[in-house]
């Protein structure tokens, strides 16, 4: 089996095999938050680069399975999965930027503030996972090839199961607290706002914002050097 396949499965299985379920408050308790949190960035960087050599591999073998088309997408998709996937880049962007309950390192400081869901985190309070679950289903879009729906189906599937898992995770931390949160934001983009529980303020967002756009532009921009250019 390909580097990338292996590669893959194990990313999947460290971000939901382990991080989503009670395996990690085991090992927080062993080794500790801070401990954790440094051998599981190290392990998925890890994983990561062995997926990217994995794919370089197995996508310069003209021969690789993997590479066979399981459905070709039409045309016209060409252009809403070119808008989905730059705003799932800006609002990735915009979350990483945007402290909040569900990132990391800031959960019982942003839940302690009197107006704790600000920002893009009134569009959704898992801004990053959502950005990667929007760029994951746009490239699901346009690419038909084995590999693309195992690589972006299981990327966009881990960013949705790991809003779920954040969401509980984050109501056992602070029983108290977090429904306060969850009252006036939404796991789904938008939901929130629409039910009239929360409002769109972009004067919040700011500069995180054009930031996040301005991510976006160029990774659209530099796409054609990895693979086909999106504009």
């Amino acid at each position: 089996m390909d580097g990338f396949v292996w590669a893959l499965i194990a990313f999947v299985l460290i971000h939901v095999g382990l991080s989503a379920t009670g395996l990690r408050a085991r090992l927080v308790g062993l080794i500790g938050e801070g401990s954790y949190r440094a051998v599981f960035s190290l392990l998925s960087l890890g994983l990561l680069v062995w997926m990217i050599q994995g794919y370089g591999a197995m996508r310069a073998d003209p021969f690789d399975p993997l590479n066979e088309a399981l459905w070709l997408p039409p045309e016209w998709l060409r252009w809403p999965a070119l808008a989905l996937g730059l705003f799932g880049v800006a609002l990735g962007v915009t979350g990483v930027l945007t402290p909040g309950p569900t990132l990391a390192g800031f959960e019982s400081r942003a839940l302690a503030q009197p107006e704790p869901a600000r920002g893009v985190l009134r569009i959704t309070r898992h801004p990053f996972l959502w950005g990667v679950a929007f760029w994951a289903a746009s490239h699901l879009m346009t690419n038909g090839e084995r590999f693309a729906v195992m690589l972006f189906g299981a990327l966009g599937a881990m960013a949705v199961l790991g809003a779920r898992s954040i969401d509980r995770k984050g109501a056992a931390r602070d029983p108290e607290a977090w429904p306060r949160f969850a009252d006036v934001t939404s796991n789904a983009p938008f939901a929130a706002i629409a039910q009239g529980r929360n409002r769109l303020a972009l004067g919040e967002i700011g500069w995180r914002g054009l930031v996040g756009v301005a991510g976006a532009a160029l990774i659209a921009w530099a796409h054609g050097l990895v693979g086909p250019p999106v504009l």
